[in-house]
């Protein structure tokens, strides 16, 4: 925890003089901490308490830099390793969720490029108001930590679930989450992720269903374990949070192997995710093809560079390389024939026969082959939690 950047988030709750116990751990074992408090929040606890507890001044309100911009919520957002939200009230949950910027919290939440942690704490009926569960549940979906509320005696003098995790498990929950994180400290690794675009003419383009979203869990895993993450995406609408990530756009399949190659050697982890178009045609159209009187039309292809078989070529004794395979057919013999030809480490195999997997789903059901002949099977996950399975298989693999 010595000299973590933390950034300890209080929203209106009558939970917040917890905060106060919690920041006290943190700065006790090292960490570094500022701390944010919503206008309302002082009612509750007050800045010179969290001050003199931090050593640091309290954020509350935005403030002019030296050029007249308020951008103290940007410069905290890129400051931090981890933002910590407790308690984090229904109201504050719900302008996360929603992207509702109305005050410093929240548009530092919006700005950060860190993981973050959240603790609801809300009396019984508001915690399980299905607005409120919708909400918690968007905000795991967008890679949030939830540190969920425990059931016990609330202010209201209900009995129930809402009251906030208490500042030990809380810190020890942080605690844990920094032990993990540094399991990759100074290991580069590079990721592909999302579709590829093969332009046909200037409007029309081969490509296929890949939503990236596989390929950006891990990466945002990767970078969360202590990894400098190079991310080569294809053209998906998502955007990566985590300031260990250098992101490279690009469109086609040349593109792609060129931003691999040229990055690939120095990195010590390859996970090639990315749904790469395995032809392009031969020749694009400068303008946009006009409908014919003919029955059709006849586009020539040829085939891409093949991205993993070049990496696997190439990569030295000290590199550890993944690739993936979708299948619809013979699934585990094709992903084995995959293993050994691309020479990769191993193959994470998943198949379009399962519900709920494969493209554009939020969820996947992966098996990873080994090249020592291992097979792990896993349940159906969201991806967030498949990508913590992976990239802790090839954390293990590299022990």
């Amino acid at each position: 925890m010595k000299n973590k950047k933390i950034i300890l988030a209080i929203s209106a709750s009558i939970a917040a003089y917890k905060a106060a116990f919690l920041l006290r751990l943190l700065v006790k074992e090292g960490a570094e901490v500022k701390v944010i408090l919503t206008p309302t929040a002082k009612e509750f606890v007050t800045p010179l308490t969290l001050s003199t507890l931090s050593k640091n001044p309290v954020f509350s309100d935005f403030v002019l830099n030296q050029n007249g911009e308020w951008t103290n919520h940007v410069d905290l957002g890129t400051w931090a390793d981890l933002m910590v939200i407790a308690p984090a009230s229904a109201n504050t949950i719900s302008k996360m969720a929603n992207g509702i910027c109305d005050n410093l919290l929240i548009a530092t939440y919006l700005s950060a490029k860190c993981p973050v942690m959240f603790a609801p704490a809300m009396d019984l009926d508001m915690y399980i108001h299905p607005s409120t569960s919708i909400n918690i549940n968007k905000l795991q979906t967008f890679g949030n930590i939830l540190i969920d509320s425990k059931e016990g005696e609330l202010a209201s003098g209900l009995y129930g679930k809402g009251r906030m995790a208490e500042p030990e498990e809380i810190f020890y929950k942080i605690e844990n989450f920094f032990k993990i994180n540094q399991s990759l400290l100074g290991k580069n690794a590079i990721v592909t992720a999302g579709p590829t675009f093969e332009n046909i003419d200037p409007v029309r383009f081969i490509g296929n269903f890949s939503s990236g979203k596989m390929g950006f869990a891990i990466a945002e895993e990767l970078a969360s374990r202590g990894a400098n993450v190079t991310l080569v995406a294809g053209p998906v609408d998502i955007k990566n949070t985590h300031k260990n990530i250098n992101r490279i756009n690009v469109r086609s399949a040349e593109q792609m192997f060129d931003a691999v190659i040229n990055h690939f050697e120095e990195n010590d982890i390859a996970v090639m995710c990315a749904a790469v178009a395995d032809y392009t045609p031969i020749n694009v159209a400068e303008n946009k093809i006009k409908k014919q009187n003919d029955d059709g039309l006849i586009i020539e292809l040829k085939k891409t560079k093949d991205i993993l078989k070049h990496v696997g070529l190439i990569k030295k004794s000290y590199q550890f390389v993944v690739g993936f395979a979708l299948e619809t057919n013979d699934e585990e013999a094709n992903a084995l024939k995959k293993l050994k030809e691309k020479n990769a480490d191993f193959i994470v195999l998943n198949s379009m026969q399962t519900e709920g997997a494969g493209f554009k789903h939020d969820t996947n059901k992966i098996t990873i082959l080994k090249n020592t002949g291992e097979k792990l099977e896993y349940n159906l996950k969201p991806k967030k939690e498949v990508a913590f399975d992976i990239v802790s298989e090839i954390i293990n693999s590299l022990k």
